[in-house]
């Protein structure tokens, strides 16, 4: 069960995530969740968006790079030891997590997004261990906002 996530390659300078962010309200696009990671040169923005297919359309028409990729979307219980549940379960299966980042979600949760290197198993291991793993429906119904193409 994967969320789809957009990945786009930003030049480390002033006004760049701004045109990003621009060209999604133009287009009518809802940011859900987002990560930022930036080096001297270049940042990696990853999102969590209403519409993949329509962002990644319009980001392209401006000239950026976009890729998609397939995450898994988590929730976490919001107290001591909620995300270390979680960390435990992956670590007895030697899963890598990549990266990730998180949402609040329902007050006493948050939406960790993770990127696995064995997505399938890590889904398998969550659910066997009672860990709700949302899909893109799910994700869409935390806040109404998806399109109906999503």
């Amino acid at each position: 069960m994967k969320v789809e996530q957009l990945s786009l390659f930003l030049e480390n300078k002033a006004g760049r995530l701004a045109e990003v962010t621009s060209i999604l309200e133009q287009t009518g696009i809802n940011i859900m969740a987002l990560s930022l990671a930036d080096t001297s040169e270049f940042g990696i923005l990853r999102l969590i968006v209403d519409d993949y297919e329509k962002a990644q359309a319009a980001l392209k028409a401006r000239g950026f790079t976009v890729g998609r990729t397939g995450v898994v979307a988590v929730e976490v219980g919001h107290h001591p030891g909620g995300l270390n549940k979680i960390l435990q379960l992956l670590e007895k299966k030697n899963i890598n997590i990549e990266y990730m980042y998180g949402f609040p979600y329902q007050g006493a949760a948050a939406i960790i997004i993770f990127r696995f290197d064995r997505s399938e198993m890590a889904v398998e291991v969550l659910q066997e261990n009672g860990v709700r793993v949302f899909s893109e429906k799910d994700i869409c119904t935390v806040d109404g906002s998806c399109k109906e193409a999503a």
